[in-house]
């Protein structure tokens, strides 16, 4: 349960995968469909009200492997959908492969997706409640995300790589204690994970050197009452 108020804690709802806390009132996680039942009642305890879901239509579906939850649980939290990509854009494989999956390609991604992106703000800025964003794995879509609304919070820059960091972590601890999903995302031992962040700590810094975040939101169309909202909610107001 979430018990403290320390940035990017891990966040113990049963189920959950990768789940941290952002900032104030905003969390993020992987897959929503591993939380069970009791994680979903935790969840609506520690007042989320809203989970937006950034993945693609197609990814969004239900595994033989996932945890039956009644519909009358999950009722009570609305699941926003703000698919942050077109995986079927024509450049889409040409800037990030079979998807996105580090942080030299977070520029291209913002500049391809803006409006699609915007909206994940958005929404967060209307939900009544705290908020989840998650994407597949929670490390690299909701990573974007994390690391802008770390931005709005004034966190350093060490703290959001920090943060990369942590969401890497969980995900390759989840991958040897159930399995990779594909070959392009395998398990790593603990030499090639560090020689592998060693390098996308490189690569997130110069992308963070040369971001706006409040500029970028704003040109897309989040409104100037959306930033309040938000600030308020990473405030934990």
């Amino acid at each position: 349960m979430d018990g403290t108020s320390s940035p990017q804690h891990a966040v113990q709802w049963d189920g959950a995968v990768n789940a941290w806390r952002i900032a104030g009132d905003v969390y993020r996680m992987g897959r929503h469909e591993w939380v069970t039942a009791a994680g979903w009642q935790q969840m609506y305890d520690d007042g989320v009200r809203t989970v937006v879901d950034l993945r693609a239509s197609r990814e969004r579906r239900h595994r033989d492997t996932d945890p039956a939850v009644p519909d009358e649980v999950k009722a009570r939290i609305d699941v926003v959908h703000c698919p942050t990509e077109d995986p079927d854009h024509t450049e889409f494989a040409t800037l990030f492969g079979p998807y996105l999956k580090e942080p030299s390609q977070y520029a291209d991604y913002l500049d391809l997706f803006g409006d699609k992106i915007a909206k994940v703000f958005s929404a967060i800025a209307a939900s009544p409640g705290k908020v989840v964003v998650h994407c597949s794995a929670g490390r690299d879509r909701s990573g974007i995300i994390a690391l802008m609304l770390q931005r709005l919070a004034g966190v350093s820059d060490q703290e959001i790589v920090r943060g990369y960091e942590l969401a890497a972590r969980g995900i390759n601890e989840r991958h040897r204690t159930h399995g990779a999903p594909h070959a392009h995302d395998p398990y790593l031992s603990d030499q090639d994970l560090e020689a592998l962040l060693a390098r996308r700590r490189v690569a997130l810094r110069e992308f963070l050197e040369h971001l706006d975040v409040r500029g970028y939101l704003l040109v897309h169309g989040v409104t100037a009452e959306e930033m309040v909202a938000l600030k308020a909610k990473l405030d934990g107001a």
